[in-house]
């Protein structure tokens, strides 16, 4: 693929991941050499240059972020979100991490049958809710409540909530029945 294409197909990866991508998956998913992608990497950077979107670069990962040319643009916007109440499908999504927490995004999306992105992003910058890396699978996040919300909720565990001792036997009776996992969550058969 010629040098355009692949910066074009880069950012358009790092776009859609809306998170860090370590360079050897932009190589092997693209299936380019490291010099290759390295070339693209560094055409971008210049192409975003005097945008409002940069590459960040951390060394073994990339993504794309808002210029510092536009951080206090960016922060008057999240002041502004975070005055807003929370959605229906925000309090939905914060009451599943609330009570099946610490949960992967593959079991919010199948619980409420749609994608939970930008939800979650939300509830992340609003620290409502963080990632942790799955100690089962390192390359999988985990979504559960921060301590502050629950500190705000007047709770030390999410244990103290209201029917969660009912909510986990119920959860516990529907996993039985799924098969929940990263790649499917389709009930099994």
């Amino acid at each position: 693929m010629d040098a355009m294409e692949l910066e074009t197909k880069i950012e358009a990866l790092l776009f859609a991941r809306g998170e860090p991508v370590e360079r050897s998956f932009l190589g092997s998913f693209l299936k380019e050499n490291g010099q290759n992608v390295e070339a693209a990497l560094q055409r971008l950077k210049g192409t975003l240059a005097m945008r409002g979107v940069a590459l960040v670069d951390n060394g073994n990962s990339v993504a794309l972020a808002t210029s510092p040319h536009v951080s206090t643009l960016i922060e008057k916007l999240r002041k502004a979100e975070l005055e807003r109440e929370l959605s229906k499908a925000a309090l939905e999504t914060l009451s599943i991490v609330l009570y099946a927490g610490p949960v992967p995004r593959a079991t919010i999306d199948f619980i409420r049958g749609v994608n939970s992105q930008f939800i979650l992003r939300s509830l992340l910058v609003r620290g409502l809710v963080e990632r942790a890396v799955d100690e089962a699978d390192e390359r999988r996040m985990l979504y559960r409540p921060t301590i502050e919300f629950l500190s705000h909720l007047g709770i030390r565990t999410a244990s103290e909530l209201p029917g969660y001792a009912e909510f986990l036997a119920k959860l516990e009776g529907s996993a039985a029945r799924m098969n929940v996992g990263e790649e499917t969550m389709e009930p099994a058969s």
